[in-house]
């Protein structure tokens, strides 16, 4: 149970996602494939650095379907091999994005709790955060289900 102070600075998510907890962690450690749904509709990343390591910095670019750069910087502070990857927005807003992995049959529960340092920076963020990240796990689910059917495909 998440307590109460943490909701009411966070966006709380939660997915039943297809494929196992190593695939969908799988999607988290390869850059190539987290280049391909990191970020809410529309949006493409350019990944300058990626250390997939507790510790380990990820520097990139989203750049936004306007043409505007949104430089980022994440650092690794939990990699549990398919089960939690916890990272934290270096600059602002600052926040932690925890994401959890519990199998279930057939497929994997994602949460995905990113916390604010404060209620007032997450009420900033909380007209369309909330819609960007629901976006965001849709392109991870799709990233997920065309990987299923090529795997198919290739048997």
């Amino acid at each position: 149970m998440v307590a109460e102070d943490i909701l009411r600075r966070s966006d709380y998510r939660e997915r039943l996602l297809p494929g196992t907890p190593d695939d969908i962690f799988a999607a988290f450690r390869k850059p190539e494939v987290l280049a391909r749904w990191w970020g809410p509709e529309g949006f493409t990343s350019t990944f300058s650095a990626f250390d997939f390591r507790e510790g380990g910095d990820w520097h990139f670019v989203m750049h936004g379907p306007d043409g505007t750069d949104y430089p980022n910087h994440q650092r690794f502070h939990e990699l549990v091999e398919g089960q939690k990857i916890v990272t934290e927005h270096i600059g602002a807003p600052h926040f932690f994005l925890t994401i959890t992995l519990k199998p279930e049959i057939n497929a994997t529960l994602l949460t995905w709790l990113q916390t604010f340092d404060d209620e007032a920076v997450w009420q900033s963020f909380s007209d369309f955060a909330p819609v960007m990240n629901e976006q965001n796990l849709s392109r991870l689910e799709k990233v997920l289900t065309e990987t299923t059917e090529e795997n198919s495909d290739a048997k």
